[in-house]
């Protein structure tokens, strides 16, 4: 069954190792980088939150560059570039001594990840016909979380905030990792070259904002992105030591539980979506997610009365919000390249990091002085009702796309075109 859903083109397949590989260094320290700044190098909770939103701010700067250069020299560049400059940065997070250092470690990473994930994203939708689309992003997904809930199981079992040695170890095995994709694009020269089959791409970022659809998935996917995965490093690593009292190991766990019910039910999910309104399901999503929060909120008030329950539902949480994930894999990013035309295929793979780039931004400097000054219920409510209103925007946007571009037309198996 696995096998059917792998793309036909073996370029794309070892595009998704790469992925994996790549994402078991990042779980390594994914959940970590809020405690690490805080409980390991001593920077106060406020300040971490300023450097964790400093990250977002510079992919912001760069991941539209990255998008206009994809479009004009192709994404491999784009991506090899990328990837090494987030494998500096993860050396240099491994040494941030200082305050100094780590905003500059952040600043490095930052300008590497900016580009990266659209250049992923460009890749595989190049390399991958209309027909499998859908599938290949839902394995990608995958991919990556097999990746960072492997890692987060191991780091969990090994990280110790007064062994700051465990920690320097995680992020340079993170480093490593970025080479791994790197190197398989390097191996495939003929893979990644500029889109639109030699047709110069004309207006750039003022043709994709005039267009009304994708303006409007823009605008949903910021408000889910703020309230959702941007929430993970500073919100929910915060709001579930400060508040719920629960140890680092119970987050990782639940980082791996997160993981556990997307491999349980990332496939079934994929093929039971297939022929289904992309942007109604990504209207489920906000209710899933919001729903998310809520179980986190209540183990808020378990806390240190009830330490188990506090526990359970930190994981809870994670479930919840991975059973959101499993929707939200395959239909956005298929959406998003159902809409963009192949000549700016980068640049509206782009916006959608830029999103993540402003999430990043909003997220931590709202979370983590709220969840700091004793205002955890505040964060919960806030990020439960946002999810909500990404809930009626994506009802909303179900209006302005066609069905082919919605994933409800009937669409027939094609030849994949050469590697672009």
């Amino acid at each position: 069954m696995l096998r059917d859903t792998l793309p036909e083109r073996r370029e794309a397949r070892w595009l998704l190792l790469g992925v994996l590989l790549n994402a078991l260094g990042r779980g390594l320290t994914v959940p970590f980088l809020f405690i690490y700044l805080t409980d390991v190098r001593g920077l106060p909770d406020a300040v971490a939150g300023l450097a964790i939103g400093w990250f977002g701010a510079v992919m912001l700067v760069f991941a539209p560059v990255g998008g206009t250069l994809m479009d004009r020299f192709g994404a491999r560049p784009v991506g090899i570039v990328s990837w090494l400059a987030q494998a500096v940065g993860g050396v240099l997070l491994a040494f941030a001594g200082s305050p100094a250092l780590a905003f500059l470690a952040i600043t490095v990473a930052a300008a590497g990840n900016g580009p990266s994930w659209p250049a992923g994203h460009t890749l595989l939708a190049q390399l991958t016909g209309e027909h499998e689309r859908q599938r290949s992003f839902a394995m990608q997904f995958t991919m990556l979380n097999i990746g960072i809930g492997l890692g987060g199981l191991i780091a969990g079992a090994v990280v110790d905030v007064h062994r700051p040695v465990t920690f320097q170890a995680i992020y340079l095995i993170d480093a490593a990792t970025y080479l791994v994709p790197m190197v398989i694009l390097l191996a495939m020269p003929a893979v990644g070259r500029r889109s639109g089959q030699g047709r110069p791409a004309t207006g750039g970022y003022r043709v994709m904002f005039r267009d009304r659809p994708f303006r409007r998935l823009l605008i949903f996917g910021l408000t889910l992105m703020t309230c959702g995965y941007a929430q993970f490093e500073v919100g929910f690593a915060a709001f579930s030591v400060r508040v719920a009292e629960v140890s680092p190991r119970v987050v990782a766990w639940a980082i791996a539980a997160n993981t556990v019910i997307i491999l349980a039910v990332q496939v079934p999910v994929m093929r039971r979506l297939e022929g289904r309104s992309r942007s109604r399901s990504l209207a489920v999503v906000g209710a899933v997610f919001g729903l998310s929060w809520l179980i986190l909120g209540a183990g808020g008030l378990a806390g240190d009365r009830f330490p188990l329950l506090a526990a359970v539902l930190v994981i809870a949480c994670m479930v919840v919000f991975g059973l959101g994930e499993t929707v939200l894999s395959p239909m956005q990013p298929a959406l998003i390249n159902a809409i963009a035309p192949d000549e700016l295929r980068g640049r509206y793979n782009a916006a959608n990091t830029m999103n993540m780039g402003i999430a990043s931004v909003i997220a931590p400097i709202t979370a983590g002085p709220l969840i700091g000054a004793g205002l955890g219920g505040v964060w919960v409510v806030l990020i439960v009702a946002g999810c909500l209103l990404a809930s009626l925007l994506a009802l909303l946007l179900h209006r302005h796309v066609t069905a082919a571009q919605d994933g409800t037309a009937a669409v027939p198996a094609e030849p994949v075109r050469p590697a672009a």
